[in-house]
């Protein structure tokens, strides 16, 4: 059919889980752009945070914002004096109160979204993009990935027609549920254009307990050694 999905939100239930979880009727709309504007500003204050994602969980009298970075130490400030300047001008947001919490993202060249923010920095540095996207596949496969898929698009090198080149190493498979792969997209503002970067890492398959490779081995054992 040629429709494309986004890989994270096939898997939301599955594997994968909402960024936003809170549960509204009257103040859908209202939460829904409370959300958005968190988001734009975070991503506006910490660019240099190497911030992947930001979850946002709502309760009655507060709202809990957990920012993902894999520098958590340009986040949170000497002594934490970032984190409470972040906190006192996201009150101007939502009158709710708001307690922000930092993740540390552990390995950073597995992460999608740091990695195409990772091309889009080099490719607003006149970086080749050829260059840019096979050394980030690199660092990838080296970290543990088992594969991954870099694909960009726009006025790539400066040229006067736009078009999309591809890069992927490994395998990626989209239509496995439950593959654990990672998505991230991102622009680059270059000064021929805007050039979109798109980022999918494959880290593994995630099974439920009951739905373990080896558990039909074990479950076998069991009856041979019942029936001597």
């Amino acid at each position: 059919m040629g429709q494309k999905v986004s890989p994270i939100g096939l898997r939301i239930g599955i594997n994968k889980t909402w960024d936003s979880r809170w549960y509204a009727k009257k103040e859908y709309q209202k939460n829904l752009h409370e959300d958005i504007a968190i988001r734009n500003y975070l991503k506006d204050r910490l660019k240099g945070g190497e911030v992947s994602k930001v979850e946002i969980i709502r309760y009655p009298e507060k709202i809990n914002v957990i920012i993902h970075t894999a520098r958590p130490g340009i986040v949170i400030g000497r002594k934490g004096a970032e984190v409470e300047d972040i906190s006192k001008e996201l009150g101007r947001f939502t009158d709710l109160n708001i307690q922000i919490k930092i993740k540390e993202i552990k390995n950073p060249e597995l992460d999608a979204n740091l990695i195409a923010a990772n091309v889009a920095r080099q490719l607003e540095g006149r970086v080749a993009f050829r260059r840019a996207m096979k050394k980030a596949i690199t660092y990838a496969i080296q970290a543990g990935a088992r594969g991954i898929k870099i694909s960009c698009a726009g006025r790539l090198g400066g040229a006067e027609m736009a078009r999309s080149e591809h890069y992927k190493e490994g395998m990626i498979p989209l239509h496995t549920f439950r593959a654990d792969i990672d998505y991230g997209f991102t622009e680059a503002k270059t000064t021929f254009g805007s050039i979109g970067v798109k980022v999918w890492v494959y880290k593994g398959e995630i099974f439920r307990k009951d739905e373990r490779p080896d558990a039909g081995v074990l479950i076998k054992k069991k009856k041979t050694a019942l029936v001597e």
